[in-house]
């Protein structure tokens, strides 16, 4: 079973659906029901066109469905526009579902939730994880969020914030997470940038190239993460980083500062670095405390003590994080770095190994305990025999 084939197939289909009149909660319950059949189906024998078998089985089950409403009468009328055999249009209703799903019924952050659940292929969990809340809690949002849309006609499209939103998180899934949605996501925000002129825009597709020139630099053959301080820089893609540099250049001239250029800023600043000892930092302070006054977020003020413990030592950025709610993601592995660089091995020792039984996969975890393990073998080198 080709499962990145039906993920990449999902929005398509959704996206057809819709056009032919169910509207959205009936369509993704409908196509989640298709793709039930795929999976149950296809083992035995793929069909050559799997885009139009799922329109079909999908058009089909939104239909039974639709022939047990109260408005059957006017529903039914929709048979007349079952697809025809064969294959489907080539077309991508990707970017456009995720406008539709930033409807103005929904707030920005049921809206973000929705696309991520219902086109953006993240789990209930992956989304929880994103926003800081249990995963309850996102799983009552995405609920109501659907409530909220059902029978609702998808013509008056979400704003332009809340799609960026929606594509930086799908970005940061990918990225970091279990679910490769990184490509995907820079795909859709080209197709955004070369539809939408705005400096938002252009700061965020800069920010995606800058952190995805990265990647081949952050994990080692074993799979095991590689922090940036200690990541081989030729392995960097340069054209990526040359084209997200420019991209950044051009939105900052336009003095319209966002929250994607700026973080796109500090991206840039490591990225132009030739080693690590020569990273800009007190400049990447600067820019933090732009993002923070733009947004206001932990996650922002965080990674700014970082900064700070590289621009004015250690217990500076100590003293940062000290302000910082102790429950925030990553502030024990934070705290335990910032300790190891003051000095304290034996507390940072102890910090790695919580933050480690904290990390939300399992390269963070692996990376951590590895930390810990480090400074105790120093340590107990140290200690008399």
């Amino acid at each position: 079973m080709n499962e990145a084939l039906l993920r990449s197939l999902t929005p398509s289909v959704l996206g057809i659906l819709v056009r032919r009149g169910a509207d959205f909660a009936a369509a993704e319950d409908a196509v989640q029901e298709a793709l039930v059949e795929a999976v149950r189906v296809w083992p035995g024998e793929q069909p050559r066109d799997p885009k139009g078998w799922l329109v079909t089985v999908a058009w089909r089950k939104f239909l039974d469905v639709a022939r047990s409403d109260t408005a059957r009468r006017r529903r039914e009328d929709l048979v007349d526009q079952e697809p025809a055999p064969g294959p489907a249009a080539e077309e991508d209703d990707t970017l456009r579902l995720y406008f539709l799903c930033a409807h103005p019924s929904l707030t920005p952050s049921s809206a973000v939730a929705l696309t991520l659940r219902a086109v953006g292929g993240l789990t209930t969990r992956q989304i929880a994880q994103a926003y800081l809340v249990p995963e309850a809690t996102m799983a009552q949002r995405i609920s109501r969020a659907k409530r909220t849309v059902s029978g609702v006609r998808f013509d008056q499209p979400g704003d332009l914030s809340t799609v960026l939103r929606v594509l930086y998180l799908v970005f940061n899934e990918g990225y970091s997470g279990d679910v490769d949605l990184a490509a995907e996501a820079i795909r859709l925000t080209r197709q955004l940038a070369a539809a939408i002129d705005h400096p938002e825009v252009a700061g965020l597709l800069a920010l995606m190239l800058l952190h995805h020139a990265r990647r081949a630099g952050r994990t080692a053959s074993d799979g095991s993460l590689v922090p940036l301080a200690e990541q081989d820089r030729s392995r960097w893609d340069t054209g990526s980083i040359a084209e997200g540099v420019g991209i950044l250049q051009g939105a900052l001239a336009r003095d319209r500062l966002g929250e994607f250029q700026a973080q796109a800023a500090v991206a840039a600043l490591h990225a132009d670095a030739p080693t690590a000892e020569e990273t800009d930092w007190v400049q990447i302070v600067e820019w933090y405390d732009e993002l923070v006054r733009l947004t206001g977020s932990p996650v922002a003020r965080l990674n700014r003590a970082v900064a700070v413990g590289e621009a004015d030592g250690p217990r500076a950025g100590l003293a940062a994080l000290a302000e910082l709610d102790d429950s925030l993601p990553r502030h024990t592995a934070v705290a335990a770095y910032l300790h190891e660089r003051d000095g304290d091995p034996g507390t940072a020792a102890r910090l790695y190994v919580e933050a480690a039984q904290k990390a939300s996969n399992l390269a963070e975890r692996d990376y951590l305990t590895r930390q810990a393990a480090r400074l105790n073998a120093g340590l107990n080198a140290r200690r008399p025999r």
